[in-house]
């Protein structure tokens, strides 16, 4: 009777796994065919050489976004990511070149991304003015002092020093830095999912007020997620000072529109909806795919911009429906 009864149950449950996995995994799926696409067309895709940089690439971004992901899973928004980490690039590039060390350089890189972010989190969780213009305001301020650093040009490094030799150390095609991050990103999987850390962040896209109610400064937790976005785009700048051995202050224009677009895209995979770290990995590994394949195949700029926007409006679009309250008639099936 058992039997029977869990094997009924198996095929009533059975047609909705599909969708459920599909709508959970697609991005996933994506990636690997996508992979297999290109490096059908262009073997050259899967040269150990050009993974190494694939995956290089993708962890620096993956770094520089970590805390913009959760920012976006608590309801808010934080577009000066990008001019955080061209800001902590040139302080170290800056420093550098004056003669500092860098342990010195990278120290002070870090702590402008964290004042950067204090900022942010006082002005949004605290004085209670909108996100988007707070991080406007100061993504134009952090760019505009990063300038005046190299006085309008970059700044050469002539010593990359020890993080330069630890970014491009290689275990076969994988280098040292996507090990890290794989790492950190597993950490921080388990506080999103395991811990009320992370119930908590998805909580406050939904009601400051029951964080607050359940014994939690939702003010606290958004200063905090500001304070952590600012640190993680301060990391990725100094590490790419390190990586392009210069201090750029148009870094930020390129991770822009790629950034926001793994955030997003990640949101559409895992947690339906909500930006995870699983999300956003998986999409940073498929722009990075994308850019990598489309370059060997001649595809120009702009139509890599003209597909990286259509996925980052689908990510919104996807984003904006799930965000929605559901209808009665839906809530009561």
């Amino acid at each position: 009777m058992t039997d029977i009864v869990a094997e009924r149950v198996s095929r009533d449950r059975s047609p909705s796994m599909l969708p459920r996995l599909v709508s959970r995994y697609w991005l996933v799926a994506t990636l690997l065919v996508m992979t297999a696409v290109f490096a059908t067309l262009k073997p050259q895709l899967l040269d150990p050489s050009n993974v190494a940089t694939i995956l290089r690439t993708s962890a620096l971004m993956a770094i520089m976004i970590l805390g913009l992901t959760w920012l976006i899973a608590a309801g808010k928004i934080d577009v000066s990511f990008m001019n955080v980490a061209a800001l902590g690039n040139m302080t170290a590039a800056y420093l550098l070149a004056s003669g500092s060390g860098w342990t010195a350089a990278a120290a002070a890189g870090i702590a402008i991304g964290a004042v950067a972010g204090l900022v942010n989190g006082v002005l949004v969780a605290i004085m209670r003015i909108p996100p988007l213009i707070v991080t406007i305001a100061t993504g134009g301020i952090c760019a505009s002092i990063a300038a005046a650093l190299g006085k309008g040009t970059s700044i050469r490094i002539a010593d990359p020093g020890i993080l330069g030799e630890l970014l491009y150390l290689n275990f076969g095609p994988i280098p040292l830095i996507a090990i890290v991050v794989a790492v950190i990103y597993g950490i921080s999987w388990v506080a999103q999912e395991k811990l009320t850390f992370g119930h908590y962040i998805f909580a406050v896209s939904q009601s400051e007020a029951a964080v607050n109610e359940a014994g939690i400064s939702a003010r606290r937790l958004i200063l905090f997620l500001f304070v952590f976005s600012g640190i993680c785009s301060a990391v990725a700048g100094v590490l790419l000072a390190a990586s392009l051995s210069s201090g750029q202050p148009l870094l930020g224009s390129s991770y822009f529109i790629d950034g926001l677009t793994a955030v997003l895209l990640g949101g559409m995979m895992i947690r339906v909806g909500k930006p995870n770290v699983i999300g956003t990995t998986t999409a940073i590994l498929l722009l990075s795919v994308l850019v990598s394949g489309s370059a060997m195949l001649g595809w120009s700029d702009y139509q890599r911009q003209i597909i990286k926007g259509l996925l980052l409006l689908l990510g919104v679009a996807v984003a904006m429906r799930m965000s929605r309250p559901s209808s009665p008639h839906t809530s009561g099936a």
